[in-house]
Parts: C-alpha cells; sequence; structure tokens
C-alpha cells in the first residue's frame, strides 16, 4: 500500500478553500473523510484486540494525525492533533470520523463522537465524547 503525505498547512489551506465555497456545511464533509480513513486503521488495530487502544494511538501517530492520545470507554484526550488551527470551534473534524471509526468496530455498534474541547480555541488539548447509539 502506498502513502501520499499532506502537510498540516496544505490541510489547513484545503480546510479553508472548503470553507470559502461552502462555509461550515464542509465540516460534515471532513468528517467523512475522517470515517474513510478510518476505517483500515480500525481494522489494523483489531489485529492486536487486547492492545486495540494502544495499537490506535501508535497508528495515528506513526501516520502524523497525532503526537499522544489516551483512550477511556468513553473520552479520548488527544495531543498535538495535526488539524489544529486558531480558530473560535473546534477543528479536528477528520480526526473526529477517525475515532468513530476505532470506537465503532472495536464495539461492533454504532457511536457518536463528539469534540468537545479543542487545543483550537486554545486549550491544553483535544477532548473527545464518545456515546453508544
Amino acid at each position: 500500500m502506498r502513502y501520499v503525505k499532506v502537510d498540516q498547512t496544505e490541510l489547513r489551506q484545503i480546510k479553508e478553500l472548503y470553507e470559502g465555497v461552502m462555509s461550515h456545511a464542509c465540516h460534515g464533509l471532513f468528517f467523512k473523510e475522517g470515517s474513510v480513513i478510518g476505517v483500515d486503521m480500525a481494522e489494523e488495530a483489531l489485529k492486536d484486540r487486547p492492545h486495540y487502544f494502544e495499537r490506535a494511538t501508535n497508528i495515528l501517530k506513526e501516520r502524523g494525525w497525532i503526537e499522544g492520545a489516551s483512550f477511556t470507554d468513553t473520552e479520548v484526550v488527544v495531543q498535538g492533533s495535526i488539524e489544529v488551527a486558531p480558530s473560535d470551534i473546534p477543528t479536528c473534524h477528520r480526526l473526529r470520523g477517525i475515532l468513530r471509526e476505532f470506537y465503532e468496530r472495536f464495539k461492533g455498534g454504532r457511536v457518536k463522537c463528539t469534540e468537545e474541547m479543542c487545543a483550537s480555541t486554545g486549550h491544553p488539548e483535544c477532548r473527545f465524547h464518545i456515546e453508544e447509539m
């Protein structure tokens, strides 16, 4: 499998391009993008189910999405999301989609993933709430 590298500045410019055309409506597209990206990562982590969330953290770090994370049953705390950029609202839409995929694959059912705090808005880290549906 081949990978393509996109840096943080390029991701920010792409986000600004889409927001210029679609306003905040594009955030749902970014979330769905993250879901698509997250499928293979979650399947890879499932190969080591006893260490699933540790493996998920390593995969996300290896692929450059985060610098660190801690997972619980209902929350993910992330340090160094690549999607962080100064904003009045949370910006980690793709990461939210990826995290949802990790939890849905692990739990075997639908979950809702909400970014409750974001480093883009001045918090020291990003916090995602996971809720089973």
